[in-house]
């Protein structure tokens, strides 16, 4: 990957050593999945940990929080649709720009903050925005082939 994605994170802790150019495995792979997320789509964390077949929802997380801020981090979320603490302003400019399905918040919820609609915004990671066959892991730049991310 040429990108350098050594950045801090999006999540508010502290990013990584900046003299430490080279990322783990792990989390070079997971940017690379927040990074096929179509504009207006999301995954959770769970997803892309699926997606992967490789770790758990914490894992993803964790390096969420380290080192993406150099992806669409809005992009990879939280399973209950809630936006994330901290950044939900942030985060809900991208939504709204995006086009990415929301939920109006109740009059009761905290701040009146609406969430994501998860039953339309969520991505399989195969299909495009249209709903087409897109990019996956049976879907990817070799016809039928398993992405290996």
């Amino acid at each position: 990957m040429s990108k350098d994605r050594t950045s801090g994170g999006a999540a508010g802790a502290a990013p990584q050593d900046p003299t430490d150019a080279e990322l783990p495995e792990y989390a070079e792979r997971v940017l690379d999945v927040a990074d096929l997320i179509p504009p207006g789509r999301v995954m959770t964390y769970g997803d892309v940990a699926e997606w992967l077949g490789d770790g758990g929802p914490r894992q993803v997380g964790r390096v969420m929080a380290l080192y993406g801020s150099a992806v669409p981090w809005w992009r990879v979320v939280r399973s209950d649709g809630a936006l994330l603490p901290g950044h939900e302003l942030r985060a809900l400019g991208h939504y709204r720009e995006e086009g990415t399905p929301l939920r109006e918040a109740s009059r009761s919820a905290d701040g009146h903050l609406p969430r994501l609609d998860m039953k339309r915004a969520r991505w399989d990671g195969v299909t495009d925005a249209t709903g087409r066959p897109g990019s996956g892991p049976d879907h990817g730049p070799a016809g039928g082939e398993e992405a290996h991310i």
